[in-house]
């Protein structure tokens, strides 16, 4: 099996994978990363979406070893329970979730969103974005303004992004 190194939420990882073991799997199953969740298998709901070298991917669609060499961040590598991201206080505050399920993924595509765009975005910008990523649970409402939201306190003076 080979043996790979990556980055994963700032932390330097080296393990020994079977080369078909996916990127989702890996931070699950390996890492105890579960925030990472795996809806469909098929890149279709976006639940397992992570970002690679800062760009948002579906973490089903990504072998692990495609990760050797490369950034990984989750949903666990950007706040803390105590401090929470500005993006995840969006999605509480505006309760842009029902079961939390593609809540995940749901935050992480928001973050590329706002690298995509920038912090001031429109409904109708956030909606064609996350048509990638799908709630069984909700309208989208909330979901779209937590994101609108969320972006809007990234820009302000309030948030100082983590370096790297």
């Amino acid at each position: 099996m080979p043996t790979f190194a990556t980055t994963v939420n700032g932390i330097a990882v080296t393990a020994e994978v079977d080369p078909r073991l996916l990127l989702v799997d890996f931070l699950r199953e390996r890492l105890g990363l579960t925030g990472t969740h795996v809806g469909c298998d098929t890149s279709q709901c976006g639940a397992c979406t992570v970002h690679l070298d800062g760009r948002a991917v579906k973490a089903c669609a990504v072998l692990a070893v495609q990760a050797a060499g490369r950034e990984v961040l989750t949903i666990e590598g950007i706040g803390s329970a105590e401090a929470l991201h500005p993006m995840q206080a969006a999605f509480r505050e505006h309760h842009g979730l029902q079961c939390g399920f593609c809540t995940p993924g749901m935050i992480m595509a928001g973050l590329d969103t706002v690298r995509r765009h920038g912090t001031e975005l429109d409904a109708e910008t956030v909606r064609a974005e996350l048509e990638g990523n799908l709630c069984r649970c909700t309208g989208y409402h909330n979901i779209v303004a937590a994101v609108i939201d969320g972006a809007a306190a990234m820009g302000s003076a309030a948030f100082a992004p983590a370096a790297g």
